[in-house]
């Protein structure tokens, strides 16, 4: 259950008291959060996680730990199994950024019921309804437990980075990939699903970012070249606009994907974004992925982030346009851009003054429903939408918020953890079990990375997997 946060703000209180009791005139609503001192951010943070954790079934009795509620029918509610993932990943960079543990236990379990029989997020109750998009997201969490140090599972449950290395090996499998569009994951899995015939972006993206991260914290060159490659193919089939850095949505195999949807969703931009500062931190600065990066966020700043707020381009300015899906991306946006300030520390001074910009105009909407702060989407607008004229009060709206405020604190928060730095093992046969046997893991190179590699599986006293189908030998 979620504890109820503490506050050394009594006048917050009060205000909330009010607003319930319907002292506060319409329109007259004070700021419930503030966020001009570290203790008023991890304040303000603890009663968001506190109320984003009351629209978590998981932790109650007779429900299903991990995920929020959503399809299949039986769990009735607007959010795909994929969103629960992106939880739990919110709550370990707030405990990452305030230190609160609260939330910990309730995290732990989540992310661990939805592995799946083979350790890879491939639970057979999703598995025939699973994207690519999908799992990777429940794998970058679990990647973020590893790079942020995370306590680490029981013994005898699956570690973070081997989960995260699970769902990364099960997607660099050959039967993930083929030749259509000159190469690239497809939207999802099976091929009875809608969207098969779709190669989009966000699959591509996470594949791509795993792939980044894994390289930076095992050292290993494999990982690092499946993420080139990844990203080339990406800027070859044009769904990176080569002029002005546009992120795209994605196309169809029946047209080669020539046929691009050119909707600009904020968080294939900065997943890239993302995983192009692992890049560019693995590489030591290298100029072809620093262009990456700064072209990347010029693109970012220009197009979703008007007057320093965030805002989501393809449904924003028509209320009730966006999903349940689109109403938690401003979220992953502030937490991504944040991490690349410590990975890219060259961007910096760039990103985190709109990222304060634009936190600061999403707590002065948190200002609606019975608390008097409850928080809603629109943020340029400055002013809560009452959910009788637009639902966007739900998960993903506090989720954003959460993020927005906890991420304030990324100063002070090392940078991620790697195999020498980290506490979570890695397992080079993780999501063999999937994909049937396969053969040993391409040799690590990379000069000072692979000398560190080398001696962290000494240190760590690793075994070299088997997945030779993720090398590239021919």
């Amino acid at each position: 259950m979620a504890t109820r946060p503490t506050s050394k703000s009594p006048s917050r209180w009060l205000t909330a008291l009010l607003a319930t009791t319907g002292w506060l005139l319409p329109g007259a609503q004070a700021n419930y959060y503030k966020i001009d001192t570290k203790a008023e951010i991890k304040d303000s943070a603890a009663t968001l996680a506190f109320d984003l954790m009351l629209q978590y079934k998981g932790n109650l009795s007779g429900e299903i730990p991990g995920i929020l509620p959503g399809p299949p029918t039986e769990h009735k509610g607007d959010y795909y199994w994929w969103e629960g993932g992106a939880m739990m990943g919110t709550y370990v960079d707030y405990w990452f950024l305030t230190g609160d543990e609260s939330y910990n236990a309730v995290v732990a379990e989540g992310l661990l019921h939805q592995v799946g029989p083979n350790a890879d997020y491939m639970p057979p109750n999703h598995t025939a309804s699973l994207g690519n998009d999908d799992q990777g997201f429940w794998g970058m969490s679990a990647m973020l437990a590893a790079e942020n140090k995370f306590p680490n599972p029981p013994e005898d449950q699956p570690q973070w980075l081997a989960l995260a290395q699970g769902v990364f090996h099960t997607q660099a499998a050959p039967e993930r990939h083929d030749e259509t569009c000159n190469g690239g994951l497809r939207w999802q899995v099976p091929p009875t699903n809608a969207g098969y015939n779709y190669k989009n972006t966000i699959a591509n993206g996470c594949f791509f970012d795993l792939g980044a991260r894994l390289a930076a914290y095992t050292f290993n060159q494999t990982y690092a070249d499946w993420a080139d490659k990844t990203f080339q193919w990406l800027w070859d089939v044009g769904y990176i606009d080569h002029k002005d850095w546009r992120v795209y949505d994605g196309g169809h195999v029946e047209h080669n994907c020539t046929d691009i949807n050119k909707a600009q969703f904020s968080y294939n931009a900065a997943l890239l974004l993302h995983g192009s500062a692992f890049m560019y931190n693995f590489t030591n600065g290298s100029e072809i992925w620093k262009e990456r990066v700064d072209k990347l966020w010029e693109g970012m700043n220009r197009d979703f982030f008007e007057d320093g707020i965030a805002y989501e381009i393809p449904c924003e300015g028509r209320k009730g346009a966006c999903t349940a899906d689109m109403l938690s991306f401003k979220g992953y946006v502030h937490r991504w851009l944040s991490v690349v300030t410590k990975v890219a520390p060259h961007t910096r001074d760039k990103i985190l003054p709109v990222l304060r910009t634009s936190a600061e105009a999403a707590v002065k909407q948190c200002t609606g429903g019975e608390s008097g702060r409850r928080c809603g989407f629109y943020w340029r607008d400055g002013v809560y939408v009452d959910p009788a004229v637009d639902k966007t009060s739900g998960a993903g709206e506090q989720m954003n918020v959460l993020a927005a405020v906890s991420s304030l604190l990324i100063d002070d928060a090392p940078p991620p953890a790697n195999n020498l730095t980290g506490l979570s093992r890695p397992n080079y046969d993780a999501g063999s079990r999937s994909r049937g046997p396969s053969e040993p893991l391409a040799p690590i190179t990379g000069g000072d990375r692979a000398g560190a590699a080398i001696l962290t599986i000494l240190i760590l006293g690793s075994a070299v997997g088997s997945w030779a189908w993720m090398s590239f030998g021919e």
